[in-house]
């Protein structure tokens, strides 16, 4: 992830109030202040109405009998079988 600089306009009180904040838990001004930008970004996404009216969707029981299993086969090599399904269909 790339960074860029980003310039703020801030009280002189609050800004040493955080630089001590940043102090008491050993990290930097520029990582509290990431922090609290990525805390209030994961806010809007977990408020959005269209992802709660999703997550209050009941999934159709004729969804859930498609499902065979909810654990992948470990052993199961998805190349391999790729590979056998075109040489199938193409004749490769």
């Amino acid at each position: 992830m790339a960074i860029a600089k980003l310039t703020l306009s801030v009280n002189a009180d609050t800004i040493e109030r955080a630089k001590e904040y940043a102090r008491r838990n050993h990290t930097s001004l520029s990582k509290v202040v990431q922090n609290l930008l990525d805390d209030i970004a994961k806010d809007e996404v977990k408020n959005d109405p269209l992802l709660e009216k999703l997550k209050n969707t009941e999934i159709p029981d004729w969804i859930k009998q498609l499902t065979i299993t909810d654990k992948p086969t470990p052993d199961f090599d998805h190349k391999a079988e790729y590979r056998k399904h075109l040489e199938e269909k193409y004749g490769l």
